[in-house]
């Protein structure tokens, strides 16, 4: 029998809808059940700054993935969101805004900030654009000392989220419920971020990011495409800011500072400015070091850094972009083969980053400890940083680690080759 070709088409466009909303549903279902997985408190509050940290990455992407924006002061349109929040949360009018739409508010403000700012420094892009983006984060940056009634010069601005209308019975008073308010606005923001890159907008700034010259031949406005983009990503990034407010009660000078952008920018680099969910790596992973390792060492940063240094120079695609390179061999059904080179590579390689780290952490322990204390712990382990056989053995996983890390690339190298190509193609 005949099938109906409309009937097939029906069902292949339901197919492919279905295979597109599956991320989003399963995102979704996750979101939901991670508080009954991780019930303490610390847990839940490193998941609150998970979520702010990937709506505040993908907004940043909107400018540097998808527009080719390298912007120095994205902060301080998360930081002016937030501070309206908590201005917000602080006046009458708090009492008639119910808390879930506060965001809202602070996302309409980044976006007027962002399109007064967009309408002259859009006007170029590269290099102008970046030092526009630095000179306007710093001088932001500096009226927050000077504009004391708005920005609260060096003590910040603290509200109550607990002044607002109880939402269908919910007042927000502890974490989870803020969890689940946070979860809610970073599903519908990446979900409208991602419907963005899908318009005739956001293909078109993929076009001016590739080949400016391109799209004013077909007719397109570089600028306004980048104007576009950049309204967009300042109103996505104060809805960040305002869930920071409802999250912390409190805002200050470093929330718009450069530091912030710099960070914003590591994490979007780390997971990967190709890919739309790179920043939910990248936001994921840098949360994870920040938090983890500053209760360990004080020089977390500094690895950290190491490790943005290094997707740079050998991952430009970031994580993200690693975990896409391994789809063909997945799809080739040859994964297979690379588990013992990863192994016999990336094991000696950990151990190297072990060694080295040890390294670090004795000669800062010796350095810097107070006279007298010569005892520290580390992995675990206590002992006495004057004594030779913690240098020793550090020395020696640095050495040994490096060396058949080295000795086992090529075979991992080779491994790659064969798994990524079909079988009876020329090699």
């Amino acid at each position: 029998m005949m099938q109906n070709p409309d009937n097939t088409q029906g069902r292949m466009d339901g197919g492919i809808s279905m295979r597109t909303a599956m991320p989003w549903i399963l995102a979704a279902l996750l979101l939901l059940v991670m508080p009954f997985v991780f019930q303490s408190n610390s847990a839940i509050t490193i998941m609150n700054q998970m979520g702010i940290t990937i709506v505040f990455a993908l907004s940043y992407n909107m400018l540097l993935g998808q527009a080719g924006m390298l912007s120095f002061g994205h902060a301080v349109y998360m930081g002016v969101g937030g501070f309206v929040c908590v201005h917000v949360m602080n006046w009458g009018i708090f009492g008639s805004i119910p808390l879930p739409a506060l965001p809202l508010v602070g996302g309409i403000f980044g976006m007027l900030l962002a399109c007064v700012v967009g309408y002259f420094s859009t006007r170029k892009a590269g290099t102008v654009f970046a030092m526009i983006s630095l000179g306007v984060g710093e001088l932001i940056a500096a009226c927050s000392v000077i504009i004391v009634v708005f920005f609260g010069g060096e003590e910040g601005v603290s509200g109550d989220r607990t002044y607002g209308l109880p939402f269908f019975g919910v007042e927000f008073l502890n974490q989870v419920e803020v969890y689940y308010l946070t979860a809610g606005w970073l599903l519908i923001s990446a979900m409208l971020m991602y419907l963005f890159s899908r318009t005739p907008i956001g293909r078109m700034a993929n076009a001016v990011r590739d080949n400016p010259e391109r799209a004013e031949f077909l007719g397109y406005s570089s600028r306004w495409v980048r104007y576009n983009s950049f309204v967009a990503a300042g109103f996505f990034a104060g809805i960040a800011g305002g869930l920071f407010a409802i999250n912390y009660e409190i805002l200050t000078e470093e929330n718009l500072n450069l530091t912030t952008s710099g960070s914003i920018l590591l994490v979007t680099f780390l997971g990967g400015v190709g890919v739309f969910f790179g920043p939910v790596v990248g936001a994921i992973v840098f949360t994870l070091l920040q938090t983890v390792l500053s209760l360990e060492t004080e020089i977390w940063s500094l690895y950290v850094g190491a490790l943005f240094v290094a997707t740079v120079m050998f991952f430009p695609s970031g994580l993200a972009g690693v975990m896409q390179m391994h789809v063909v061999p997945i799809k080739l059904g040859k994964w297979r083969l690379l588990v013992m080179p990863y192994v016999t590579t990336l094991v000696p390689a950990i151990f190297c980053i072990i060694g080295v780290s040890g390294l670090i952490e004795v000669l800062f322990h010796a350095r810097h400890a107070a006279i007298g204390e010569t005892e520290m712990t580390l992995f675990w382990v206590t002992f006495q940083h004057t004594a030779i056989l913690p240098w020793v053995v550090f020395a020696l996983l640095a050495l040994s680690g490096f060396w058949l890390a080295r000795r086992n690339a090529p075979s991992l190298l080779d491994a790659w080759h064969r798994a990524n190509t079909p079988d009876g193609a020329d090699t």
